[in-house]
């Protein structure tokens, strides 16, 4: 079943679940094959839903070569896949307010390091599942 709700609306809806089962697992490709490695990072910033990582990691690398991810998580009922295209973020502001969200992370990263990459979800679909309810599915 397709929500027809606002893509704010469904990116919150997104960023609540992620927040709420605190890691969720990242997908990326590699010379064609899958990458798979719990993440924990999540932000609105921009009227974007965010994540955040480390440019010198192979996951940034794997993301800018081939933005194409998905994303697994599950909350002891519902499960989330989201598809999605990650789009290096050039505004410092959302290294910014990541870090914010994530003050443990500023022993490691700061903005305008070199290091530092937000990454925006686009062109996302994303569906809710579970053994009781219907599929929902929202786009943004």
């Amino acid at each position: 079943m397709n929500e027809a709700i606002g893509a704010i609306d469904a990116i919150k809806e997104v960023y609540d679940f992620l927040k709420k089962t605190g890691t969720y697992y990242l997908a990326t490709v590699e010379n064609g094959a899958p990458r798979l490695r719990p993440f924990g990072t999540v932000d609105i910033f921009g009227g974007k839903l965010n994540i955040q990582t480390g440019l010198k990691k192979p996951v940034a690398k794997q993301m800018l070569a081939d933005p194409r991810v998905e994303i697994c998580a599950f909350d002891g009922e519902r499960w989330l896949r989201l598809s999605a295209k990650a789009v290096l973020e050039e505004d410092i502001e959302a290294a910014r307010h990541m870090l914010d969200a994530y003050p443990e992370l500023k022993g490691m990263y700061q903005p305008g390091d070199g290091n530092t990459a937000v990454f925006s979800l686009t062109e996302a679909t994303a569906s809710f599942c579970s053994f009781t309810k219907p599929p929902k599915t929202l786009k943004f």
